[in-house]
């Protein structure tokens, strides 16, 4: 049974009344240096969060140093997750549940588990909840998120397919991209593709498999939660002139996974699930 928006938000308020006191929120993104797509999506899932959780202190944090100084040229001021856990354990904050935006179990997350390693000992229990991506039924669900959104941009009559845009990873976890290409055929979906920046699918695996279905038109879509950096350059830039070289028809999406609701709601009942676990022993 599909659980609710509104279903979520009255569980997740009935555990957090439920809940000791002293407990805080921490959302941890990447970052953006781009305003517009930080208001569609970071902003967007914090405001989110906050509606949802109203009885927990709400916190943020970037993991990106590079974004971190841009923005504190800026006037924007945001802090490091370690920064931010050590804030609120000065501020008193005994228990804490981190939630990145994350999309995989890859280094972005290794490097949070760390940084909570390192301060677990100053809280009384700290809960890092899991990645958009992180289990079969996650994948199964953007799968169908994501086929459903971008259906009119897939037509075989016209040739023309949609690809997915990653990041990619160098950890194991980059086998994540293949998963979804292979949900996406499984399930009838065989105009969607998913290729990655610097992981696997790669440009060529994608690009043999245009070549071979003779596709004449091909949709890019970010798989990523923030359409900056890599959506305004190596994707509207790189990628659209490397495949309209191959004599392909090239339209853009740059829409953020962090601005589909449906996905908001995947991080958010991650949280409800971090929030049911059993303390840790």
């Amino acid at each position: 049974m599909k659980t609710t928006f509104l279903t979520i938000c009255l569980l997740l308020s009935a555990i957090c009344a439920n809940a000791q006191e002293k407990t805080a929120l921490l959302m941890v993104h990447f970052g953006t240096t781009y305003d517009e797509t930080r208001a569609k999506t970071i902003d967007a899932i914090n405001a989110r969060a906050r509606e949802c959780l109203p009885d927990l202190e709400f916190r943020e944090a970037y993991t990106s140093r590079i974004v971190i100084r841009r923005l504190k040229g800026r006037g924007i001021e945001k802090q490091t997750p370690l920064d931010a856990l050590l804030r609120l354990r000065a501020d008193g904050f005994k228990r804490v549940i981190v939630q990145s935006t994350t999309l995989l179990e890859g280094v972005e997350m290794e490097s949070l588990r760390r940084d909570v390693a390192s301060v677990e000992g100053f809280f009384e229990e700290i809960r890092v909840g899991t990645p958009l991506l992180y289990d079969v039924t996650d994948c199964q669900k953007v799968v169908e998120i994501l086929s459903a959104r971008h259906a009119d941009a897939a037509d075989a009559r016209k040739k023309a397919h949609v690809v997915l845009v990653g990041h990619g990873t160098h950890t194991p976890a980059t086998a994540t991209y293949s998963q979804i290409d292979y949900m996406l055929s499984s399930a009838g979906h065989t105009l969607f593709h998913v290729a990655t920046l610097e992981g696997y699918p790669t440009f060529d695996t994608m690009l043999a498999k245009l070549k071979e279905a003779k596709t004449r038109k091909v949709t890019l879509v970010p798989l990523l939660f923030v359409a900056g950096d890599h959506a305004s350059n190596d994707i509207a830039i790189d990628w659209k002139e490397s495949l309209e070289a191959e004599g392909l028809q090239v339209d853009l999406r740059l829409e953020g996974l962090g601005e589909i609701p449906q996905i908001q709601d995947i991080y958010i009942d991650h949280i409800c699930q971090t929030l049911q676990q059993a303390p840790a022993d």
